[in-house]
């Protein structure tokens, strides 16, 4: 077997296990995943809790980029975790605003309630963005598998007319975003376009690859057709010049990228200069997370059994 085929299965492995039940179930501060792998998840996971993350977030601001920050949880169907979860970004929207600091905020609808009730959703969801308006703060609702795109998007059709700083997550590599674009687009808020890191079926989504790069581009152009902010959030280097290549950057309102991932490569556009973000995750829930970014490339995987070996290798804000 070809060798970038094995690599393209051992990242599909990667991301199976990611989604493995059993394995997010048994994943907390005591199990042994945690424990061997806590110093090399700090390469993507800025903080493990809210404390020192201000600190941090200004290391980055002070180097000029726009900030991003999500809170890693999982999906849930217990309301008390849910509630725990909310309370977070309330707590975290009032720190941030005494820190003198209005990051984009991101999560899954999942972690909000979905699994309960869409009502339960939409209301906790509002709750955030509420909070987050008095302070200036935008809100992007991220996407998640698409079993779950359909009630994403009836929820978010319900934040969306009552929420100026609410923005929606977009997958590329899903057929059926050709047709739900339009609709998003009629929201008038902004967008944030990503390839899509889930596994999805071959009729539901396309692999990656050159046809799932024209059709990003593809949806970008549409997107600024529209005249809708649009954020590129992509750690794909090809990807990226063909954004400059064929002058994108230009209309585009940012490029987008994870804390940890290739920055040397985020550098370089700003250098060019592109307004960047850094998208930060914190919190101790990073199973699906670490694990999602292990399964982008197989020299992340290495890196992260060098992280093993010497976590001094990790300095945080190095590269940008």
């Amino acid at each position: 077997m070809p060798i970038k085929d094995i690599y393209a299965l051992a990242c599909a492995g990667l991301k199976k296990l990611a989604l493995n039940q059993t394995c997010r179930d048994g994943f907390n501060k005591d199990s042994l995943f945690f424990k061997l792998f806590e110093q090399a998840a700090q390469r993507y996971i800025v903080s493990s809790d809210r404390h020192e993350l201000s600190s941090k977030l200004h290391v980055l601001s002070d180097k000029g980029y726009r900030l991003g920050v999500e809170y890693v949880g999982e999906e849930n169907r217990d309301p008390r975790v849910v509630e725990d979860f909310v309370n977070e970004y309330l707590i975290s929207v009032q720190t941030f605003a005494e820190a003198g600091l209005n990051p984009q905020l991101g999560f899954d609808l999942s972690a909000v309630g979905l699994l309960i009730s869409q009502d339960t959703a939409c209301r906790n969801a509002a709750t955030i963005l509420s909070a987050a308006a008095e302070h200036n703060i935008p809100v992007m609702i991220s996407m998640e598998h698409s079993s779950a795109v359909d009630k994403i998007l009836e929820v978010y059709a319900e934040l969306a007319p009552a929420h100026l700083n609410v923005g929606i997550t977009v997958q590329a590599h899903l057929h059926r975003t050709i047709d739900d674009l339009p609709g998003i687009i009629g929201y008038g808020r902004k967008i944030r376009l990503v390839k899509g890191v889930y596994n999805e079926a071959r009729d539901v989504a396309l692999p990656r690859g050159n046809e799932l790069d024209e059709r990003y581009l593809k949806l970008l152009k549409d997107v600024l057709a529209a005249n809708i902010p649009v954020s590129c959030a992509t750690q794909d280097s090809n990807l990226i010049k063909r954004i400059f290549d064929q002058s994108y950057h230009l209309h585009i309102q940012e490029l987008e990228m994870l804390h940890g991932v290739q920055p040397e490569e985020l550098r370089k556009a700003k250098d060019a200069g592109l307004a960047c973000r850094i998208a930060a995750v914190y919190g101790d829930s990073w199973y699906l997370h670490f694990l999602h970014r292990l399964a982008e490339s197989p020299d992340n995987v290495l890196e992260a059994l060098a992280d093993f070996y010497d976590p001094s290798r990790i300095t945080f804000g190095a590269g940008y």
